[in-house]
């Protein structure tokens, strides 16, 4: 199974459905608050490209964006595949 790290907010709406697709999928995640763990911010950003919205998800390292790319993602039939490696 792929690993896979999440950075989120406990507010957040896009954070929360990120985390419900993996979990749909019966993906097991780490997930990396930024809001209890700000120090961990600047490694987001700086492993996303400059992204500094939440979530950043990564799957084996690969930047995949957000939640909304994530989907868009599955829709496309690629989320599975990478989940899978």
């Amino acid at each position: 199974m792929a690993k896979v790290e999440i950075y989120t907010s406990p507010f957040c709406g896009y954070c929360h459905a990120a985390k419900r697709l993996l979990t749909s999928k019966g993906v097991e995640f780490t997930e990396i608050d930024v809001i209890e763990n700000p120090d961990r911010r600047d490694e987001m950003v700086k492993r996303a490209n400059g992204g500094r919205t939440v979530p950043q998800i990564f799957i084996n390292g690969t930047h995949i964006g957000g939640s909304d790319d994530m989907h868009a993602l599955d829709r496309r039939g690629g989320l599975d595949p990478l989940l899978a490696a």
